[in-house]
């Protein structure tokens, strides 16, 4: 397998990161497991999951991804055969102590990378992001605390999720003035069906500056399979509000056409989804979920995949912008 560098970090992974957020929740320990074991047999050994997964499942506090993988480390021994990316950042509510636990001020990062350290059973992060901007922290501060765990060797580089194209552009310009860390990867949402934010502006950006991309909802939150033909298809379902932004009229015709380009190409809609994004100029890995072994079997058939170059001209043509309604 061809690895690809991430950003100008010396870290090179595979053309797919795997999208831990449903080990624990939506995927028991036995099927998170299983998953593992694949991605580790097939060589697709990126992994990106963050310290709030999964909060929000009732009776849950934040930190089950990481501790499920941390256990599939131990038990496999496999700590040095795989990328672990996770994150910090978001809201993962008080400690017992009473202090709040989100946001990027140094002091915060400084606690939640032991925590993640521990539940992953690790020495260190090869990637540890910021889950989302915190304007009410200087880049500074943010960096430099980076930077004092990257000399003590917890972690390897860092990355930026969830950032508008002026503050990616605004923190690479404090870490160059401040000989600091910069942020060697970005973590966008984007897919054939929600292209306009990330085209715009970001990936101009993260191409001129070397910047590793990899994008999370590659699939539109389940959009893209195809399961979902009808208005109110998704509704009940965990993601519902998402979903339903696609099932327009545009969104039913591109469906068709990606219905279409699946048969020419012996493929499914989602492992066609899977194969634009791979091979997008700039973009490092699409980052996709599976609850079980044959979904995840079926979307690393999509990261093999290549398409026609008359084909993704179509796709390209029928999903300018964004399918949302």
């Amino acid at each position: 397998m061809d690895l690809r560098p991430l950003g100008r970090s010396g870290l090179s992974v595979p053309p797919f990161c795997f999208g831990g957020n449903v080990f624990g929740w939506t995927a028991d320990e036995a099927t998170s497991f299983a998953l593992l074991d694949r991605l580790l047999e097939t060589g697709f050994t990126f992994i990106d999951t963050a310290d709030v997964y999964s909060r929000w499942a009732p009776g849950h506090q934040g930190g089950e991804s990481e501790a499920v993988i941390g256990r599939w480390l131990k038990d496999r021994g496999a700590r040095d055969r795989m990328t672990i990316a996770t994150k910090v950042g978001m809201d993962m509510g008080q400690d017992p102590s009473g202090d709040g636990r989100k946001g990027l001020k140094a002091s915060y990062i400084e606690r939640a990378v032991e925590a993640s350290l521990r539940r992953l059973q690790t020495d260190r992060i090869d990637l540890y992001q910021s889950h989302t901007d915190d304007a009410e922290t200087p880049l500074a501060e943010t960096l430099a605390a980076y930077d004092r765990l990257i000399r003590a060797g917890k972690v390897r580089a860092i990355g930026a999720s969830n950032y508008s194209a002026a503050r990616l552009r605004e923190a690479l310009a404090v870490a160059e003035r401040e000989t600091l860390p910069r942020y060697e990867c970005l973590q966008p949402g984007y897919s054939l069906a929600d292209r306009e934010d990330y085209e715009a502006e970001l990936e101009p950006l993260c191409r001129e500056e070397g910047i590793g991309v990899i994008s999370y909802f590659s699939l539109a939150a389940g959009f893209l399979t195809g399961k979902y033909r009808q208005a109110g298809a998704a509704a009940g379902r965990a993601r519902e509000a998402r979903v339903s932004a696609y099932l327009n009229p545009r969104g039913f015709a591109f469906l068709d056409l990606l219905d279409t380009v699946a048969r020419e190409h012996g493929a499914t809609p989602a492992q066609v989804a899977i194969a634009w994004l791979v091979a997008r100029p700039g973009l490092t890995a699409p980052i996709a979920s599976a609850t079980s072994v044959t979904q995840l079997d079926e979307v690393l058939g999509g990261v093999r995949l290549a398409l026609d170059p008359a084909a993704s001209a179509r796709l390209e043509a029928a999903s300018r912008g964004s399918l949302k309604g």
